[in-house]
């Protein structure tokens, strides 16, 4: 009979996919995990019991959830719902403005930032501008260019006849041309600007000629029109790039792409070619091309439903601009999903919903390369919704279709690629990030809710309160109405509550507490994996004993076989303790019984649900096998 010890020192590599049962043989597997529910995996290889969720606030419906930095001293969250656009202020709602999006829109906004104007863009709506006055005055306009760019549209053998050279005109066109929307927009003829103010037919308008007159009354097919406007859609993706404003895409021209003059950004005149002067290009290639992200990095990249571009030029002119195709893995097209910088990689959403890739630069070979990083945990990407990047945690959280959270710990430095995954009473419907803080709107009970991570907390939808007096009676939890609720008790869980209007009442009086939905973590490793004498596999194996190395854990319960079972701290008298409720740091010994014939058993498993600190540091085993 052998005897084995083994100490598993860290997860770093996360919760595996099953299909990964079988591959004890690459390092992954000893350093990953079965199951990691509702814990966060720390850049140092322990585990950790996530934050509660606090909530902030009660949602009219679907949501989009954009950051906002005004300087370093003052972020704002804002909250785009149908109709509406609500700025937050440390969890207080301080400005509401109307907007002209709905509900349906919301997955394809796009934004981007720069300085103190936020930008909105759906290649529906005619993009605007969010600008802040003070924390409670907010101003949304549509954009003004100061020279927007142009496109000819449709059949080039088409003319244009103009009834005179200046003032109030009439367009003849010799086919269809024209369309209802097209009131309001600027053509070009011979590139000068005419403005359509009245649609009579497909081939006749009313036009204002602009400061130029026209050159004669001659048909003519050198003629454009407006690249956006409400018949030919507008912007779907925008970023910042070498004092540039480039636009990606727009509904009627997907593939294209446009870069205003430098320090000019609203400006996207061509002029003649000069350094400073706009940029305006298609990404031509084998392959459909609609622009889903562009994004500033070490180089412009463009994300597209089909590949993955690179713009480059340094500086970016119409003389020296490069474009190459790096990669074909594709976005989503049926929402905007920004990709984000992590340690000057960009991670995007692949198109298929079921990889979260890493887009980095190759400083030998010169070309960008991805790598898929959810390779090994296949399983917990399930169509993603949101995404976003904690990086004071190192935490990249996705929203998946199902309503679960997968969180993705990544340091590339130290060769940690780990997902968990995080469940709530309820569904993560969308996600953002503001200035370290993780925000997240949550469907409980067919209802939204704007919630956020808080360290204070250990219970979702939670709220905490302070009173001078201890007392049984606390209220403000409408939010919670008919909701079986845990409670902490001056630090203590005092059992659950249900609310009933709004409120509950205590056995014993509390000067404090915390009020919300328990959630429950889960922490299982892979099987163990032991061979015979002769190199076969073992077989009955017998759990001996497991040491837990614990950091400041207040609650710990474990199953060794037979149901999970407390851990009562009170045994483990060499350890250090803090204040009521104890917390413990040290190692806590746990005998095993009974032999085990499915060697694809895990030998332990941490379940708990109790609303206390937990952090797991290591475990070390000791296992006996037949020979």
């Amino acid at each position: 009979m052998a005897a084995v010890r083994q100490t598993k020192t860290n997860f770093t590599a996360g919760e595996l996919a099953p299909e990964m049962l079988g591959r004890a043989d690459i390092r992954s597997y000893a350093n990953g995990a079965r199951r990691l529910r509702n814990v966060f995996l720390q850049p140092t290889g322990g585990l950790c019991r996530r934050p509660g969720l606090r909530h902030v606030a009660m949602l009219p419906g679907a949501a989009r959830l954009i950051p906002f930095e005004f300087n370093t001293e003052q972020t704002y969250l804002i909250v785009l719902t149908a109709g509406l656009l609500t700025v937050y202020l440390n969890d207080t709602a301080v400005a509401s403005v109307a907007g002209p999006w709905t509900e349906a829109m919301l997955p394809q906004i796009a934004f981007t930032q720069n300085a103190d104007t936020l930008l909105l863009m759906h290649p529906e709506m005619q993009p605007r501008k969010v600008t802040r006055s003070s924390h409670t005055a907010w101003n949304i306009a549509a954009w003004s260019f100061s020279s927007e760019p142009y496109y000819r549209f449709g059949d080039t053998t088409l003319t244009l006849t103009p009834s005179a050279v200046s003032g109030n005109i009439t367009l003849t066109a010799s086919g269809a041309v024209f369309s209802p929307g097209h009131v309001g927009t600027t053509f070009r003829l011979a590139a000068k600007p005419v403005k359509i103010t009245a649609y009579h037919s497909a081939a006749s308008v009313d036009a204002t000629v602009g400061g130029e007159d026209l050159d004669d009354l001659d048909a003519t097919d050198d003629w454009d029109e407006a690249a956006f406007s409400p018949v030919r859609g507008w912007p779907v993706s925008a970023c910042f790039h070498q004092d540039r404003l480039v636009l990606g895409g727009s509904r009627d021209l997907p593939n294209r792409l446009w870069m205003s003059r430098s320090g000019d950004l609203f400006n996207f005149d061509l002029g003649t070619g000069l350094d400073d002067q706009g940029i305006e290009f298609g990404l031509l290639s084998d392959q459909v091309n609609a622009i889903r992200a562009v994004f500033s990095g070490r180089h412009l990249q463009v994300f597209t439903s089909g590949a993955e571009w690179m713009v480059t030029g340094d500086p970016l002119t119409p003389g020296n601009i490069q474009v190459l195709r790096q990669t074909r893995i594709g976005s989503p097209i049926d929402r905007m999903i920004l990709p984000v910088d992590v340690d000057g990689s960009t991670i995007f959403i692949a198109r298929s919903g079921k990889a979260v890739h890493e887009f980095s630069y190759a400083d030998v070979s010169a070309v960008y390369e991805t790598a898929d990083l959810a390779m090994l945990a296949g399983h917990l990407i399930k169509t993603p919704q949101a995404m976003c990047y904690d990086q004071r945690q190192r935490l990249l959280h996705v929203v998946m279709g199902d309503g679960s959270l997968a969180t993705l710990t990544l340091f590339g430095s130290e060769q940690i690629t780990a997902w968990t995954a995080q469940t709530t009473d309820g569904a993560f419907r969308t996600i953002t990030e503001v200035d370290g803080t993780v925000w997240l709107t949550v469907e409980r009970n067919s209802s939204l809710r704007l919630e956020r991570f808080d360290e204070a907390l250990a219970l979702d939808a939670a709220l905490d309160g302070t009173a001078e007096t201890a007392k049984s009676d606390w209220s403000g939890l409408g939010h919670l109405e008919g909701l079986n609720v845990s409670i902490l008790a001056d630090g203590a869980p005092v059992g659950d509550k249900t609310v009933v209007d709004g409120a509950i009442e205590l056995e014993e009086p509390a000067g404090t507490v915390q009020i919300g939905l328990p959630f429950t973590h889960e922490i299982e490793p892979l099987p163990v994996e032991l061979l015979g004498a002769a190199g076969s596999k073992a077989g009955p194996v017998r759990l001996v004993s497991v040491i837990f190395r614990v950091l400041n854990t207040a609650a710990l319960s474990v199953d060794l076989g037979r149901g999970v079972v407390p851990v009562p701290f009170q045994r483990f008298e060499s350890a250090s303790f803090d204040a009521a409720p104890a917390s413990y740091t040290g190692d806590i010994t746990l005998r095993g019984l009974g032999w085990r014939r499915d060697t694809l058993k895990s030998l332990w498993r941490i379940e708990g649900s109790t609303p206390l600190p937990l952090v797991l540091l290591s475990v070390t085993t000791d296992v006996r096998m037949t020979d």
